[in-house]
Parts: structure tokens; C-alpha cells; sequence
């Protein structure tokens, strides 16, 4: 309903919501993947999934270059768990075989005062991309920042980064926008691209992926391999319900 003040000026709707607390790292368990705070039990494992020669395309949209050793890595990791706009969190899939870190993801852009956080600074391994883990490990950090009261949820890239564009629409995030000439990283220009899931939006898409995540969803519920639903589908089906 539409809202205007004694000068007939049109309003947005009145809010009645309490500001959350912010997001510290924290494990949260999945079916098919671990979130746990980044830290230096990870470094040995993470070195080995995200980094080598055959490794580097997985750098190209991130700020930081791919560290040169083992050592370098260990530092950008104890930078990253120390800066203060990060809360970092490793991706350990749970498989039949054994475990360990192959990727590592960050809540920033902290706003609890507008109940806004981004998630970003995505870096998997080949092992980890495109699987059931992956996405399994987005849907537990966007949950966990809905429970605990935040409003809007972003999501932002390179322009030119097609892979991490179809992901946020998979994953049920909405294009707003590019932002042109909004960075220079790397020696380069960065146009971002910005994207969004609202909490209105989430209470839609949350039964979409209880419904993609559930074991009889997959032809091979132990692995979660083998989708029959596609998670794009679902969740555009829920966002065209609003």
C-alpha cells in the first residue's frame, strides 16, 4: 500500500526489524559439505586444492594474485583470517573417502545496521566446482545470514566473469545492475556486476532447495551426483510464485 507523508511525498513501507549482530566465522554442518573458521589447519590442504599451474584461472577475478609457494600461501590465508572486513570460512566436502578443505568463502561488506552482507572472495578448487558441496556450501552461508535477521543478501562480480554471473542466477540471486568502471584491480578495469536475494525473496527460495538438496534428488544420494531437478529451475519456479 502505497504510504505518503503530509507533503504528499511518496514513502517506502515502515520496517519494524531489530539490526542483527554481525557475522562472525562459524562451522555449520551439510549433508554433503562443512563449513568451518578459516584457520591454519587449512592451509596445507587449500594450498594443494587452489593452487599450481593448472590451478591459476581460478585467480583471475579475484584481487589477489595465486601465492607463489606453500609459505605464501600461508600468509594470504593468515591475512585473510585477520582482516578485519572478512569472515572467512572453509569448504571441506564430506566424502566416503575422507576429507579435507578445497575451497574458502567470505560473509563482507558487513551492514547490520541495513541488515545487508555480501558473500564473496569465492576461491574453489577444481574438485569443488560445479558440485553438490559447492552449492550446498552457498545455501548454508546465505541461511545462516537470513537467520540471523539480515534483509538483503549480495552477491557481486566482474562483469566479464560469465561462470560466477550464471551461478548467481542458479542460485537464485537477482541482476540489479552493473556498476561500470567501479574498480581497478590487477592492473585492470573492473565493470561489476550486482546481485541480490531479499528476505522476502529467501522465505520463496528456501523450500526450492530443500527440495533440490534432499538425498532423492540425486541419483547417487551419497555423492549428490546425478541431479534430476535442476536448482536453476527451482528456483526461478519460486521467485516467478512472488
Amino acid at each position: 500500500m502505497t504510504r505518503r507523508n503530509r507533503w504528499e511525498q511518496t514513502l517506502g513501507p515502515e520496517v519494524t526489524w531489530r539490526a542483527p549482530v554481525p557475522i562472525t566465522p562459524v562451522t555449520l554442518d551439510g549433508r554433503w559439505v562443512r563449513l568451518e573458521p578459516l584457520g591454519p589447519d587449512h592451509v596445507d590442504d587449500l594450498h594443494g586444492a587452489t593452487c599450481g599451474a593448472d590451478r591459476e584461472p581460478s585467480w583471475t577475478y579475484l584481487y589477489d594474485e595465486m601465492p607463489a609457494s606453500r609459505e605464501a600461501f600461508g600468509c594470504y590465508l593468515d591475512a585473510r583470517v585477520a582482516n578485519p572486513g572478512l569472515a572467512s570460512v572453509a569448504i571441506v566436502p564430506i566424502l566416503p573417502t575422507g576429507r579435507g578443505a578445497a575451497g574458502v568463502a567470505s560473509w563482507m561488506r558487513d551492514d547490520p545496521a541495513n541488515g545487508v552482507v555480501e558473500v564473496g572472495s569465492i576461491l574453489l578448487g577444481p574438485s569443488l566446482q560445479r558440485t553438490t558441496a559447492a552449492t550446498e556450501a552457498m545455501w548454508l552461508m546465505a541461511r545462516h545470514a537470513f537467520e540471523r535477521g539480515y534483509r538483503r543478501y549480495e552477491w557481486k562480480c566482474d562483469a566479464l566473469n560469465a561462470p560466477s554471473r550464471a551461478a548467481a542466477l542458479r542460485l537464485g540471486f537477482t541482476y540489479e545492475g552493473t556498476f561500470r568502471q567501479a574498480v581497478v584491480y590487477k592492473g585492470r578495469n573492473r565493470d561489476t556486476a550486482w546481485y541480490s536475494i531479499t528476505d522476502e525473496e529467501w522465505h520463496r527460495l528456501a523450500p526450492a532447495y530443500d527440495v533440490w538438496l534432499a538425498p532423492g534428488n540425486f541419483d547417487d544420494p551419497v555423492t549428490g551426483t546425478g541431479q534430476r531437478s535442476s536448482l536453476s529451475s527451482l528456483t526461478a519456479a519460486a521467485l516467478r510464485r512472488g
